[in-house]
């Protein structure tokens, strides 16, 4: 036999468990904020940028022509790997007297450009804020000294330098961010196990269970009365009496 599940039947659940789903919900969230707060290590980011553009030549008074660009905009995809190969960073370790390998400080650094564009953003990220500022600088400008000894070609001028911002505020993690997908699934799970407990519960609470699991019809059903609807046996004797009383009485 199919069985079906109606609105009032999951509306009924969801209240029944209300303060278990709750319960979950707010102690993912918690869990989310402690570690959000208190776990995890701020990580800051800073920037700079760099024009790739070809020098004019001195018998050339006209503006860059297409060709130029498109060779600018080619040499680009070249430029993003050379950035985060150990030609330039090894450079960039004993620079600043850093304790880690080039391996470890490429996956600090993002390369990226808009489309057809000569633009490069040198992007660092790193748990001291200043230190990735200084990472983001000193990138592009041993990047720029590299350029003409790697390809021979003096193209690279810097655009913008990365600036120490006067409150850095992390990048990651997002406390609120966090936070919030920790109430989403904590409601899911909750919502989850309190269908899961009713799936489980095999007592017999309706007349459509008793016929369920007995494969008989009901014919007839006890009500549950409760105390306070029960009236004492001789609550309405005193009164009789006072009539009585009474009576006696007027017939004196």
């Amino acid at each position: 036999m199919e069985e079906t599940i109606s609105l009032k039947e999951i509306y009924q659940t969801l209240k029944k468990h209300m303060l278990l789903i709750l319960s979950i919900t707010f102690f993912a969230a918690f869990i989310a904020a402690i570690i959000s707060y208190f776990v995890l290590t701020p990580v800051y980011q800073s920037s700079s940028q760099f024009i790739v553009n070809q020098q004019s030549s001195q018998n050339s008074e006209s503006e860059y022509n297409v060709n130029d660009i498109r060779t600018n905009v080619e040499l680009i995809n070249t430029y993003n790997v050379i950035i985060k190969s150990p030609a330039i960073l090894d450079n960039v370790v004993e620079e600043l007297n850093l304790d880690i390998t080039a391996g470890a400080l490429e996956k600090k650094i993002q390369v990226n450009s808009a489309e057809n564009s000569q633009v490069v953003n040198i992007v660092v990220q790193d748990p001291d804020p200043e230190l990735a500022t200084q990472l983001a600088n000193t990138i592009v400008s041993v990047f720029q000294d590299q350029v003409p000894v790697l390809l021979n070609v003096d193209n690279v001028q810097i655009l913008s330098e990365a600036q120490m911002p006067a409150d850095p505020q992390p990048v990651k993690p997002n406390p609120v961010l966090n936070i919030a997908i920790a109430l989403v699934l904590g409601a899911m799970i909750g919502v989850g196990l309190a269908f899961l407990l009713e799936y489980l519960d095999n007592t017999i609470k309706t007349e459509e269970d008793v016929e369920n699991h007995l494969g008989l019809p009901v014919l007839g059903v006890v009500a549950q009365i409760k105390d306070e609807d029960i009236r004492p046996a001789g609550a309405r004797k005193p009164s009789l009496r006072m009539d009585r009383k009474r009576g006696g009485t007027f017939g004196a």
